[in-house]
């Protein structure tokens, strides 16, 4: 039976105060009031700074049972070295990741779009992981879409991120045993709501890539701007589970 995670990306979000959380609520208690309302996050800071083993280990003991994270790999490694050369920082960093125990979902590979179309980079930088079927992979190139590249994912059971965005429809390819969706925003990047019937849609996805034979499901809402976030994972909460 597939398991569905859904969440957002991040948590931390000062201008959700007063709207997803409780006016009254200390900061301190935030993560709390979100693992209560969602069972899965996605940390993006992971992408520009590295984080200690102590603050791994502080996220995952503070994730109830069943919680899962995905962690963005670094920017040094996809968008300042262009997957070349990177191994060593991206195993690091898996390893880093391994603190967090069952904890850990997903690790996120953002292809930066000035990456040129090149599989044997890409497969280079999937096996610094351990387990690259946890490994999502967001293309922000077109050139990417590809036979080879998708044949390098399945071969590997690498997850091909299905993108939401005003550049991108949602689509629903399943490359391994997890699928991974991000959604951005449909009419403005990270700052668009999503209506009932999008989210409808969404949920029609999910169900989709289950009947497919994904043995998980992780849904990610990035548009935390004007608090959408929160809100559209609740309501497509409702709708895969009314």
């Amino acid at each position: 039976m597939t398991r569905i995670f859904i969440g957002t990306s991040g948590w931390s979000y000062d201008h959700w105060k007063g709207d997803f959380y409780p006016a009254g609520l200390g900061k301190t208690r935030w993560f709390s009031f979100y693992a209560a309302h969602f069972n899965a996050v996605e940390i993006n800071a992971t992408f520009y700074r590295t984080f200690s083993p102590a603050t791994l280990e502080k996220w995952r003991a503070q994730a109830p049972e069943g919680f899962r994270y995905a962690l963005k790999a670094p920017r040094s490694a996809t968008h300042d070295r262009l997957l070349l050369d990177c191994e060593a920082d991206l195993s690091a960093f898996a390893r880093l990741g391994m603190l967090l125990g069952e904890r850990l979902g997903m690790f996120l590979l953002q292809v930066s779009p000035k990456t040129p179309c090149d599989p044997p980079r890409l497969l280079a930088a999937l096996k610094a992981f351990p387990d690259p079927t946890r490994v999502g992979v967001e293309f922000r190139a077109p050139a990417w879409d590809c036979p080879e590249v998708i044949g390098l994912l399945e071969a590997l059971g690498a997850a091909w991120v299905n993108v939401d965005s005003p550049a991108v429809r949602l689509g629903s390819r399943l490359t391994g045993p997890r699928a991974y969706l991000r959604l951005h925003g449909r009419q403005r990047w990270y700052a668009s709501n999503y209506s009932d019937e999008e989210l409808r849609q969404v949920a029609a996805t999910v169900q989709e890539l289950s009947e497919r034979g994904a043995e998980e499901v992780y849904v990610f809402f990035n548009n935390d701007v004007g608090g959408y976030a929160p809100h559209n994972a609740s309501r497509l909460q409702h709708w895969l589970n009314p």
